[in-house]
């Protein structure tokens, strides 16, 4: 189990591989894109990002755990990890007005 401590250094890190418009736009281009993969040519082909900006941009964000990659060949396929995805907005939104008066309808 991880700590509270961990969980919020985890998370923070998510969140400030997503603090970069270029991985932003990856990310969002990668959850639209086949449950398989998308291959790195097409990422950087569709979001004209030069390739080894792109391949550090793509390591940040699977270092932070929000991509998964598989090779084929000679080509990388990256998808998005919604499982990781999924618990970090679920922890931004999981204590929502739980301090403030009156209930959480105000934000949940």
């Amino acid at each position: 189990m991880t700590s509270p401590a961990q969980r919020i250094r985890d998370h923070a890190e998510q969140l400030g591989a997503l603090g970069h418009a270029a991985r932003l736009s990856i990310l969002r281009y990668v959850v639209q894109g086949d449950p398989e993969g998308t291959p790195a040519g097409e990422l950087q082909a569709k979001l004209d990002i030069p390739a080894s900006t792109l391949s550090h941009h793509l390591d940040r964000l699977a270092s932070a755990g929000l991509l998964q990659s598989r090779r084929e060949g000679t080509f990388i396929y990256y998808r998005a990890d919604f499982a990781q995805l999924r618990a970090l907005t679920d922890f931004l939104w999981e204590d929502c007005c739980k301090r403030g008066k009156g209930g959480g309808d105000a934000c949940c």
